[in-house]
């Protein structure tokens, strides 16, 4: 006789505290245990052996589900396939596949590629995927990834207006993708399929401010209502003219203010090569304000959200489009114009190259350039400190 839902609602444990079996059929029994648990039981023989499948407990696997169970497992018996071999399969592909999803190996791509990044790219890199892939197509095992599914990804990011964004995501996730390759974990990368349906990013530019534009911008910027820490970033920056990637992942350790020196170390540079900047006067006071509130942080620029980061990196570009200067100028730029004007007013143009971190192909010569030119350099930006001052507004009294 079948059982029916009541019956197994109803089952009660044997007295003398042994497990109580109830038949249902074809093999599966109701198992109740003496401390009131109720498990779905199938017995079957295979390759000649009496074996035991479980389907599941109740009441989270109801009577009918307990049955589907057994059909299912009835299924492959006929098809000459042991079911309980079948499920423990089954559960080892789930576990590979939470092994071999993208958000796990991304990560390990991530870690293998630190070395040969600098610490603001690889920050870039994680962040853009933790940001914009992740929460869609993270925990999918990378075998099961299509162009449509990555596709469906990158246009997401193409639809809110970030073109060069969506490109770059596509370039990373086929990265990722050949790291899976490369370990086993894929067999196709479908990135390349793509690549043309994606628009075209546009030519980027970096535009810099005139340089009869610093009093203007410097008014602005002591009127826009920016967090104090944001305000003294867009100091640091102009005096310093480094990369703002460089800036924002200031950290306390490169300050030698007792030399007057900012070091920063090889892999935080583009060019994979240690830099120094010499600090103006003006320079010192601002590194002692900033300490004031971002002191018990590593960082100088901690993240407004999350102080165990740095500073988010559009958090510069953002405020300089508040300001007004959205298509005409950025914090990159500020580079160029400390460049144009140094170089107008008759520095040396090896030491002004030097200063900028360019690339040396000569790699001799790359060899001493961490403090090649290092006391013309330190006159040349105490002259700029003084040249921005100058064009400061606040400075001048106006």
């Amino acid at each position: 006789m079948a059982l029916t839902a009541l019956q197994v609602k109803q089952a009660a444990v044997r007295e003398d505290g042994k497990p109580r079996k109830l038949a249902d059929g074809y093999g599966m029994y109701l198992e109740v245990m003496p401390g009131g648990a109720k498990y779905w039981r199938l017995k079957y023989r295979f390759a000649g052996k009496e074996k035991r499948l479980a389907l599941g407990v109740y009441p989270e696997v109801s009577l009918a589900e307990a049955r589907e169970q057994r059909d299912e497992a009835r299924k492959l018996l006929s098809a000459g396939v042991d079911p309980s071999m079948a499920k423990k399969e089954a559960k080892l592909a789930r576990l590979q596949a939470v092994n071999n999803s993208f958000e796990k190996l991304a990560k390990e791509w991530h870690l293998k590629e630190l070395p040969r990044w600098s610490e603001g790219h690889a920050s870039r890199v994680i962040e853009s995927l933790e940001s914009d892939v992740f929460p869609l197509i993270g925990r999918l095992p990378v075998q099961s990834l299509t162009a449509p599914i990555i596709l469906a990804t990158v246009k997401k990011v193409e639809e809110r207006g970030a073109v060069d964004t969506a490109q770059r995501l596509l370039q990373r996730i086929s990265a990722v993708m050949k790291y899976a390759i490369q370990t086993g974990r894929a067999q196709v990368n479908p990135c390349p399929d793509i690549l043309g349906a994606l628009r075209a990013p546009k030519v980027e530019h970096r535009p810099a401010l005139p340089r009869s534009e610093l009093p203007e911008f410097y008014k602005r910027l002591e009127a826009e209502p920016v967090h104090p820490l944001t305000r003294m970033a867009m100091h640091l920056l102009m005096y310093t003219f480094v990369r703002p990637g460089e800036l924002r992942t200031a950290r306390w350790e490169e300050f030698d203010l007792e030399n007057s020196l900012w070091r920063l170390p090889a892999h935080k540079m583009k060019m994979r090569v240690p830099h120094i900047v010499p600090l103006a006067d003006q320079v010192i006071k601002l590194i002692s304000m900033i300490s004031e509130y971002s002191g018990r942080s590593e960082w100088l620029f901690p993240g407004m959200q999350n102080h165990e980061r740095p500073m988010c990196e559009n958090t510069l570009s953002y405020a300089m489009g508040r300001m007004g200067y959205k298509t005409m100028a950025t914090p990159h730029g500020f580079r160029a114009l400390a460049s144009t004007v140094l170089n107008e007013e008759g520095f040396r143009p090896d030491v002004i190259e030097r200063q900028l971190a360019h690339a040396e192909r000569n790699k001799v010569r790359a060899a001493y350039h961490r403090s090649e030119y290092l006391e013309e350099r330190r006159k040349m930006m105490q002259w700029w400190a003084d040249f921005l001052d100058k064009n400061n507004q606040q400075f001048r009294g106006a």
